[in-house]
């Protein structure tokens, strides 16, 4: 059984190629359980491998109840590490309260997950630097990457890329879909705001945002990201968004609640697929 619950996470997990010994000779069941560990950590399988215990001892494992004894003390041990873990997706993330960096903490290259990708970008850029002192623009551009990193890190998201005129973040933990329209939300509240009462410039920050969900492959190379379709989606729904809104993608908006949806336009179709709008603005 030991050797069919590493597998969960390795389907090639083989212990008598790991330790040398032929095919059927005995293994105690201690050495057994010493040398699988030895491997999940060896092999950057030992987070999976908690995850995929604690399901076990929950739920069981095909019709049968298991009591890991123990478990407790290894999942003390991963969040004494600097992870805490995410009731919803029932996944060991980074604390980011200790620190925050683009894979969670966890994720390898190659890894494939379903993520909630915004995307945003600063309409009328070329305009507002040509029309507008270099320290002025520096201050305004600053304050706008502040308000972004804000929004996203405090929905448990990740800034993945910051250019001059826009940036990308991926949302992977808890009800991620939500995280990603309320973290949009959020932006355009505050730039609403922020163009009130502190813009350095003489016109309006004006942004796009879009968000799409869908499985990403992730990369430690920037570049490779932007080459998920679903990051790709989100920026045909940033290229269809009005100026300050956000643009949700249909398969999207069909995860949200009622209630948050309501204050979204109805459907609307263009080349990037159906979508649906949430706009700021003063009411006339």
């Amino acid at each position: 059984m030991m050797i069919r619950f590493a597998r969960l996470v390795n389907p090639h997990y083989n212990i008598y190629k790991r330790t040398g010994l032929s095919e059927g000779m005995p293994i105690s069941n201690q050495n057994a359980a010493q040398r699988i560990v030895a491997d999940m950590i060896q092999d950057d399988y030992f987070v999976d491998f908690v995850e995929a215990l604690i399901q076990i001892d929950a739920k069981g494992y095909m019709g049968r109840r298991y009591a890991l004894h123990g478990l407790n003390d290894v999942v003390a041990g991963l969040i004494h590490e600097g992870y805490s873990f995410d009731p919803v997706s029932g996944q060991f993330f980074e604390n980011q309260s200790e620190r925050i960096s683009p894979n969670w903490g966890r994720l390898q290259n190659g890894d494939e997950r379903r993520m909630t990708v915004l995307r945003l970008d600063i309409a009328g850029n070329s305009v507002l630097v040509r029309q507008n002192p270099r320290n002025k623009i520096e201050k305004a551009y600053n304050d706008m990457r502040a308000i972004v990193s804000r929004a996203v890190t405090s929905r448990q998201g990740r800034l993945w890329t910051w250019e001059g005129d826009g940036a990308l973040a991926a949302f992977l933990v808890g009800h991620k879909e939500k995280m990603a329209v309320y973290c949009g939300m959020d932006i355009l509240h505050e730039l609403f705001f922020y163009n009130k009462l502190r813009n350095p410039l003489n016109s309006p920050i004006s942004v796009r945002i879009g968000a799409q969900t869908g499985p990403v492959w992730y990369s430690a190379n920037e570049m490779e990201r932007l080459k998920n379709d679903t990051v790709k989606q989100a920026i045909d729904m940033e290229a269809m968004a009005a100026i300050n809104s956000m643009a949700v993608s249909y398969n999207l908006s069909a995860s949200m609640d009622d209630i948050t949806m309501n204050l979204f336009t109805p459907e609307k179709s263009g080349f990037g697929g159906k979508y649906r709008l949430y706009k700021t603005g003063m009411e006339k």
